[in-house]
């Protein structure tokens, strides 16, 4: 039976008091949803007013907390709790880099991180703490969550007043640049996808997305301000397109939010049966097909930078609508309410429909800007005839097509990205170069023959000093986010000059392609030949072999839900991501699709 409505409304609600109304309107209908347990709505409330109050003395409205939780109901109430105290949520993940986690609390005046001890960096972990009283239930739960108060150096930058949230994004100086994101930006986004989607009470919303990326602030808040429950994916729900699909159906999702890269292979199949996924919402990453005729979900196509509050463009596809050639790419579509886009040429004057420019955003969805105020005046630009009109400049190629549907063609700059996430390619170097082995770092961008990125990092040593790649890749894991961890390392002598003097980046692109060995038909089983073929083709290294590691290989969460969906296709075998991972090199992923099949095709009874 659904809740009663609450009785405000009226767009423009503060995000905090539409939580709020629906603790006073529905207090014992499902806030939280995670297998078996459930938090009512007064159950979220009253445990956040208990966090606040051990907060309360130490963190202050527009305090910076860093927050290292995964999805679970006690991120759900320190996310409300940190609202209540005025505080600003900076998500940071469950697992950070010690040296990147490190890196943001010398930059940025982070007053404290929440999260369990063990994850936290050293300086956190030996500070003072605070214990606190979150739930510890659920598929991504930890046993003891605490609040670190390290000491803040002198200097570090604060949010700017009116900040809600901040969140990390690459940066070209080697450290990530957070930006800050207001309450009216927010909700004007909840305001959007809440009727974009239909969400009401006897909605299950999901809580899908990594929590160091900023959609899933909209699937936090957007279930929490609509009497919705959420439900908390476990793990390797993120990184398994089958685990994703039977997730759905057990745990009854009816709305999710989900990576494209995560999405893609589910679209061109049978869709699965059971489901009562009604909305999907995908972004993070170019969409390159419509969706079948057989998915029966509403699929919207989203596009936005986190400097434009999440989403900033639509393009929604219905059940039994499409094109004829579904294996086109669709658009990012139309503006959302409160989103005003513009293509323009280089020197910013609006460019011609059906020619190609820069997408330049403007309107209420706009971030509040960085917490570095000159990176802020570089890329928040005032724009018009009278300089009134404040603008970010993507620094992404679009055209819009004679139908006003906006279609995404790349980037303009050396940013990539890989696997939704935009990546700095010298932050990536920056990472390599903090051994002091190395004296310099160079990172080309590859393509794989399906179209997508992949990273290839050229170190080249001081002299006598002796590096291994798989060493190399080991150090900047605790930098780097994980799909900015090169697919692969070329240790090099000298790095080739252009005419200019300045390092040929396209020459040491076409030295790593031509030094990699010809893919070969290495392998003497089906299952060899299969993950060797496959393994090359999605992580783009011709010279992977049996014995290396998956994510030594370069293997990322994302590469190993595609390879589950190769073998899946090609062997009619079906691998759980969690026991993929835990083979010790491709031969024994392939031993295992090889005893799969041999399974599979004995007769019963023998």
């Amino acid at each position: 039976m659904t809740a009663a409505a609450p009785m405000t409304q009226a767009t423009g609600t503060a995000v905090l008091a539409r939580f709020e109304e629906w603790v006073t309107a529905a207090p014992q209908a499902p806030a939280v949803l995670d297998g078996p347990h459930r938090w009512s709505y007064a159950e979220v409330s009253e445990a956040a007013d208990r966090a606040a109050e051990a907060l309360r003395d130490r963190v202050r409205p527009g305090d910076l907390v860093g927050v290292c939780l995964d999805r679970s109901a006690a991120l759900v109430v320190t996310a409300v709790a940190l609202a209540r105290l005025g505080a600003v949520y900076l998500p940071l993940g469950p697992r950070p880099g010690a040296r990147r986690t490190e890196a943001v609390t010398e930059d940025l005046d982070v007053v404290c991180l929440i999260g369990a001890p063990e994850v936290l960096p050293p300086r956190h972990r030996d500070a003072e703490r605070v214990a606190l009283p979150l739930p510890v239930a659920g598929a991504n739960a930890v046993d003891t969550v605490v609040a670190a108060f390290a000491e803040r150096p002198e200097g570090a930058r604060r949010a700017p007043e009116g900040t809600f949230y901040a969140v990390l994004t690459s940066g070209s100086t080697g450290r990530p640049k957070a930006v800050a994101v207001g309450e009216r930006s927010l909700t004007g986004l909840l305001d959007w996808y809440r009727e974009a989607v239909g969400l009401t009470p006897d909605d299950r919303q999901s809580l899908l997305i990594g929590v160091a990326f900023d959609p899933h602030l909209l699937e936090l808040w957007a279930g929490l301000t609509s009497g919705a429950a959420l439900v908390p994916a476990p793990d390797e729900v993120r990184w398994d397109p089958s685990a994703l699909t039977d997730w759905w159906r057990e745990a009854a999702v009816t709305v999710s939010v989900a990576a494209t890269p995560m999405v893609e292979p589910l679209l061109d199949r049978p869709w699965p049966e059971g489901l009562v996924l009604r909305q999907l919402v995908s972004g993070g990453d170019r969409m390159r097909r419509h969706p079948g005729p057989e998915v029966t979900a509403t699929v919207h196509n989203a596009y936005g930078p986190a400097e434009a509050t999440v989403v900033t463009t639509v393009h929604t596809m219905r059940p039994g609508e499409g094109p004829a050639d579904r294996s086109a790419a669709p658009p990012i579509g139309r503006p959302i309410p409160g989103a005003t886009v513009l293509v323009t040429d280089g020197e910013g004057r609006p460019v011609p429909a059906g020619a190609e420019g820069e997408l330049r955003i403007g309107g209420d969805c706009l971030a509040l800007g960085y917490l570095d105020p000159e990176l802020t005046a570089r890329r928040f630009v005032q724009e018009g005839a009278t300089g009134s009109e404040r603008l970010y400049r993507t620094g992404d190629r679009v055209r819009m097509r004679e139908d006003g549907l906006l279609e995404f063609l790349g980037r303009l700059d050396d940013q990539v990205k890989i696997s939704g996430v935009r990546i700095e390619p010298a932050e990536v170097e920056a990472a390599f170069e903090q051994d002091p082995s190395v004296r310099g770092a160079v990172v080309t961008v590859a393509r794989t023959s399906e179209g997508r990125t992949r990273l290839v990092a050229h170190v080249r040593p001081v002299p006598g000093a002796e590096l291994t790649a798989s060493a190399l890749l080991s150090a900047v894991r605790g930098w780097l986010p994980e799909q900015a961890v090169p697919g692969s390392v070329r240790i090099t002598d000298a790095f080739p000059l252009d005419a200019n003097g300045k390092v040929d980046r396209a020459e040491l692109a076409r030295q790593a392609e031509a030094a990699a060995p010809a893919a070969g038909a290495e392998g003497s089983t089906f299952g060899e030949r299969l993950v060797l073929a496959a393994v090359r083709e999605l992580l783009g290294r011709p010279d992977a072999a049996l014995d290396e590691g998956f994510t030594a290989a370069g293997g990322t969460s994302l590469a190993a839900a595609r390879l589950l969906t190769v073998i899946e296709d090609e062997a009619g075998v079906r691998l759980r991501a969690s026991v993929l991972l835990r083979q010790p090199d491709l031969r024994s992923i392939a031993a295992l699709v090889d005893a799969r099949r041999a399974d599979s095709a004995r007769p019963e009874g023998n």
